[in-house]
């Protein structure tokens, strides 16, 4: 059995995350994975756990915590979710 490397947890049903960089994680959970791997929000905080945006290096949310925080390609950004349809 293996231990999660963030709760410590050790559980027989435990997987390895590869990133890059050859490196090699091991978790209980994917709560566990997303604490340890998935980047933050540069403008709110949260967790980014879907597709997000990225710009020079700076992940956030979506469009709109890109356009508040001033993201270069802030202007070509539109959110689709919740969009009234044209």
């Amino acid at each position: 059995m293996a231990s999660c490397e963030v709760c410590g947890n050790d559980y027989w049903m435990t997987f390895e995350v590869h990133t890059a960089g050859s490196q090699v994680h091991v978790f209980d959970s994917f709560e566990c994975a997303a604490h340890r791997l998935a980047p933050h929000c540069e403008n709110c905080g949260c967790r980014v756990l879907g597709h997000g945006v990225e710009d020079s290096g700076q992940f956030f949310c979506c469009a709109h915590c890109a356009r508040t925080a001033g993201a270069a390609m802030a202007g070509e950004l539109r959110d689709a979710v919740g969009a009234h349809p044209s």
